[in-house]
C-alpha cells in the first residue's frame, strides 16, 4: 500500500514559497536533458512581459492545484499540466469535446464519476476535478513506475500505454524523452510539461520573473447550503459576477446549485465577506445562513468540507453504529468524503474499492466499520 497523502499545507500570513515549494517535488529531468525542452521554454517565454501576465493570472489555481498534487504525492511537474492543456482556464467544451482546465474528456469524466450535464459540469470544479485527476495520476505511477510513462498515459490513454509497455518493456532513463512508438503529440506533451518545469527552474534564464502570491489571494472552498443565484453570490463576496463564475465555472445555468455541488471557490480575503453578508441576510429573515463554522487554516477546505455537518446528510445507521451512504446520480467518491469529513482513501478502504469510481444506488460505509 503507498503511503497516504500528506495533509494540505496551511499558509503563513505572507506565503510566497509556492514555486520554491513546487521545485522541491519535481521528480523528472532539467533544461538541458533535451533539446526541446529548452526550444519549448524559450517558445513560452518569448514574449516575457506576457508571459508573466499570464502566469499572475493562473497562480492562485497552481497554487491549489500544486497542494492537491503534494497530498497525492504526485511528481510537482503535474501540477503544471493544465499550463499545457489550458493555461488553467476553465475552458467550456462543446459536446463530445474535452472542458475545463485540464481538458477532460466526457466519457473520462464519466468513468471518474465526475457529474457532466446542462446544469453543471464537474470537469470545471477546480477542487473536484483536480483531486480526481490527482488520484488517477497517482494510480498510473504505482503501475506503470516512471513518471515519464504517467504523463504518455495522461495524455495518450492508459491502456495504449500499458500495451505499449508490455510490448517494448519499460523505457530506459536515457534518452528523457522515451523513444517509444507513440504519437508525435504524446512525446510533445511530455517535452512541453518538461520545458515549463524548466521555466519554474531557472526563471531568469528565461528573462522572466515569477509573481508572488500571497496568503489573501489563495483559492478556498467555503461550504453553501442554499442554492442561489450566482449574481448573488458575487455580491456576497464584494466580487464581480465574472470573476465568481470565472472560479467556479462548473455552475452553468446562472444558479450556485447546492445539489450538485456544495461549496464555493473563493479568494481567502473575500471568504469572512462573503459569510457575514449571508449571515445579515438570514438576520434579515430572508435566507438561511450557510456554513458558519470558523474559518480552517488556508488549505485545510481541501481535506474537509468546511462548515458541512455530516450527521445531516441522509444516512441510515446500523446497529452497531455504522452510518451508510447510497450514491445519488451526479455524486462522487471525493464529494460524499468531503461531506461526511473522511479521507477519500478511509472511503475505499472501508468499502474495498479499487479506485474512486462509485455509481448510483452503490451503498457506501462512511463511519469506521464497528
Amino acid at each position: 500500500m503507498r503511503p497516504q497523502p500528506a495533509p494540505a499545507t496551511s499558509y503563513t500570513a505572507d506565503d510566497s514559497n509556492v514555486w520554491q515549494n513546487l521545485r522541491s517535488s519535481f521528480a523528472m529531468a532539467d533544461c538541458d536533458a533535451d533539446p526541446g525542452i529548452t526550444m519549448w521554454a524559450r517558445r513560452y517565454t518569448s514574449n516575457p512581459e506576457r508571459f508573466e501576465d499570464q502566469l499572475a493570472a493562473a497562480a492562485p489555481r497552481l497554487a491549489y492545484v500544486q497542494q492537491v498534487a503534494a497530498r497525492h504525492n504526485v511528481a510537482g511537474e503535474f501540477a503544471l499540466i493544465p499550463w499545457v492543456e489550458s493555461q488553467y482556464r476553465p475552458i467550456a467544451g462543446s459536446k463530445g469535446m474535452p472542458a475545463g482546465m485540464w481538458q477532460i474528456m466526457p466519457q473520462t469524466a464519466n468513468a471518474m464519476g465526475i457529474r457532466v450535464d446542462k446544469n453543471f459540469d464537474g470537469r470545471m470544479d477546480v477542487p473536484a476535478a483536480t483531486d480526481a485527476i490527482m488520484a488517477l495520476l497517482s494510480r498510473y505511477h504505482d503501475d506503470l513506475g516512471d513518471w515519464r510513462l504517467v504523463d504518455y498515459a495522461f495524455n495518450a490513454g492508459e491502456f495504449g500505454i500499458k500495451r505499449v509497455v508490455s510490448q517494448h518493456g519499460s523505457p530506459p532513463a536515457e534518452p528523457v524523452i522515451p523513444k517509444m512508438p507513440v504519437k508525435p503529440v504524446t512525446r510533445e506533451h511530455l517535452v512541453k510539461l518538461l520545458a515549463i518545469a524548466c521555466v519554474i527552474r531557472d526563471p531568469g534564464r528565461f528573462n522572466v520573473s515569477l509573481p508572488t502570491l500571497s496568503s489573501e489571494q489563495r483559492l478556498v472552498t467555503v461550504s453553501v447550503d442554499n442554492s442561489m443565484p450566482i449574481a448573488r453570490a458575487a455580491s456576497h463576496a464584494g466580487m464581480s459576477t465574472d470573476e465568481l463564475k470565472d472560479i467556479n465555472a462548473a455552475f452553468r445555468n446562472g444558479m450556485v446549485d447546492t445539489n450538485a455541488s456544495p461549496y464555493l471557490l473563493l479568494p481567502s480575503n473575500k471568504v469572512q465577506q462573503f459569510r457575514n453578508s449571508l449571515l445579515a441576510e438570514n438576520n434579515n429573515g430572508t435566507q438561511n445562513v450557510p456554513g458558519t463554522a470558523t474559518l480552517p487554516p488556508l488549505g485545510a477546505a481541501l481535506s474537509a468540507a468546511d462548515g458541512d455537518d455530516a450527521s445531516s446528510a441522509p444516512t441510515k445507521s446500523n446497529g452497531g453504529g455504522k452510518r451508510t451512504h447510497t450514491v445519488k446520480s451526479g455524486e462522487s467518491l471525493w464529494s460524499i468524503a468531503r461531506r461526511y469529513s473522511v479521507d477519500i482513501k478511509q472511503l475505499e478502504l472501508w468499502n474495498h474499492l479499487q479506485g474512486a469510481v462509485v455509481k448510483p444506488g452503490q451503498i457506501l460505509k462512511v463511519s469506521a466499520p464497528g
